[in-house]
C-alpha cells in the first residue's frame, strides 16, 4: 500500500511544488493529498468554519490512509498579507486546532521563506 500525507497548503502556485518536494523527500511519502485555500495558516487557525476543509482532511485520512498533515504559511502571501511573525503563530495555532480533531496523526507547521526554501515551524 502506498504511503500518504496531507498537504494544507495555500493555493499561491509558488509554494506547491516546493512544499510537495520537501515532504515527498523528508518524509518517504508516495503520494501528497493537497487541500488548498487562500491563506490557509489564517483559515485554519481563525475561521470559525472550517467544514469544508474538515470534510477533505476526513477523505484523505479515511479513505486515502493519509498518516500526516502539513500546514503550510508561505512569504508574499496574498491570501493573508501579515508580517512573517503572524504566519508563523497562525500555522502553530492551526496545528494546535488540527491536534484537537485528529490527535493519532503527526501534525506538522511549515513556512516557505523569501527563497522559496522549506521550514519546521510547529
Amino acid at each position: 500500500m502506498d504511503k500518504r500525507a496531507t498537504c494544507l497548503n495555500c493555493m499561491d502556485g509558488r509554494v506547491q511544488l516546493p512544499v510537495l518536494h520537501w515532504i515527498k523527500e523528508k518524509y518517504s511519502v508516495d503520494f501528497v493529498d493537497v487541500i488548498t485555500e487562500a491563506g490557509m495558516d489564517n483559515v485554519l487557525a481563525n475561521q470559525q468554519d472550517i467544514s469544508e476543509v474538515v470534510r477533505s482532511i476526513n477523505i484523505s485520512v479515511n479513505i486515502n490512509k493519509s498518516t500526516k498533515l502539513f500546514v503550510v504559511g508561505h512569504y508574499d502571501c496574498r491570501g493573508n498579507p501579515v508580517e512573517e511573525p503572524v504566519h508563523r503563530q497562525e500555522i502553530a495555532q492551526a496545528v494546535q486546532r488540527l491536534k484537537g480533531q485528529w490527535p493519532h496523526l503527526e501534525i506538522v507547521g511549515l513556512w516557505v521563506n523569501k527563497n522559496w526554501m522549506v521550514e519546521t515551524v510547529a
